[in-house]
């Protein structure tokens, strides 16, 4: 049923009459997203090569001594091409492909920054507990098939693209990483950075593939403003949007990376796998969406097909919402920053008080 079941929002606008269907997106998504319009000729190509193709904007109120600043991201969620017996190569390049379009589709909706999900070149085989052949996808994150690929399009379409890839780390070993590669819209890789908090949950595993990230929490300063993948301590280092190609299970899916948004007063793009693979005991139907630092959100994209997130907005609303909320201004870190200090001591002793008894 779970796979069965596409979308939240058209199960909603099928079922609820207008008025009713008005409050419970504001109550399940905060304050309304606007349709954005999208070129005809994007929508043909979604249409044409079986994709969901959505646009929204996300908008700040008006300022005297700033204008908007406006970026659109694309997210992309995709499900394998070929079948997990077919030979590496084969199965890397039905996914290279299938991206071909998608980019296309995106450069049209005039995308200035769009990301993959989460090791976009491979099937999510890091349940199995097999490492052949799942660790042949694994490539340089400098110069590998994808990395060329996607500087191809980066420079083509003037788009910055984030692509995460399973990284074979030439230079120390061979060793593998998680690692999300940043290219700019001029086809040069700014950097890369690579997972840091490996999930160690029944079967996932993760940490008898690659190793924990070894890279810090870095912000890359790109044509369209600042960006991050992941969200830990990056809004101290002053970024703008966090773009989340990660693999989670709902409900913590639609809740995770908006408590984020509004915790760190930043957008969040969280971008999840979608489909079935043979290697996989079940399917992954879960959707990407966006979310605002003012805890609103646009309606996910289906849980069961490719599509193509494509959300326009205004970093204006990043401030806007600290200046309105203070978080940041209550944040207590220095406070925060001597406790863990003291907690990561082999000879800390929580300061729990404890009652006093009456003898």
């Amino acid at each position: 049923m779970a796979a069965e079941f596409e979308s939240l929002n058209k199960t909603l606008e099928k079922n609820l009459p207008a008025e009713d269907l008005k409050e419970v997106k504001r109550i399940l998504y905060g304050n309304p997203v606007s349709d954005l319009s999208l070129p005809a000729a994007a929508v043909s190509v979604a249409a044409e090569l079986d994709f969901e193709l959505a646009g929204y904007k996300i908008d700040a109120a008006a300022e005297e001594l700033r204008q908007p600043r406006l970026v659109r991201i694309g997210a992309v969620q995709n499900k394998i091409v070929e079948p997990t017996n077919m030979p590496i190569a084969k199965q890397r390049e039905g996914l290279h492909n299938r991206m071909k379009d998608i980019v296309k589709a995106a450069a049209l909706s005039k995308v200035n920054v769009i990301c993959f999900q989460e090791c976009w070149t491979m099937p999510f085989a890091f349940c199995t507990r097999e490492k052949q052949p799942w660790t042949e996808f694994a490539e340089s994150a400098e110069d590998g098939p994808t990395v060329r690929l996607c500087q191809e399009w980066a420079k083509r379409y003037n788009m910055v693209i984030v692509s995460p890839i399973l990284e074979r780390d030439h230079t120390h070993q061979e060793i593998l990483w998680n690692t999300a590669v940043i290219i700019s819209n001029t086809g040069e890789v700014i950097g890369k950075t690579r997972k840091n908090h490996i999930p160690r949950v029944g079967d996932f595993n993760e940490s008898t593939y690659y190793m924990e990230g070894d890279m810090g929490h870095q912000v890359f300063q790109t044509q369209f403003d600042t960006g991050r993948i992941s969200w830990f301590l990056v809004s101290l280092q002053g970024s703008h949007y966090i773009l989340v190609a990660l693999h989670l299970c709902e409900p913590l899916w639609s809740i995770e990376a908006r408590n984020a948004a509004i915790a760190n007063s930043y957008f969040t793009v969280p971008i999840n796998r979608v489909g079935t693979a043979s290697i996989l005991e079940e399917n992954n139907p879960r959707s990407s969406y966006v979310a605002a630092p003012n805890g609103s959100r646009t309606p996910g994209l289906s849980r069961t097909r490719d599509g193509l997130l494509v959300t326009e907005v205004d970093l204006n609303l990043c401030r806007q919402v600290k200046d309105k909320w203070g978080f940041q201004m209550t944040s207590r870190l220095e406070m925060y920053a001597k406790s863990l200090s003291e907690a990561v001591q082999r000879n800390y002793e929580p300061p729990i008080v404890h009652e006093e008894t009456t003898k």
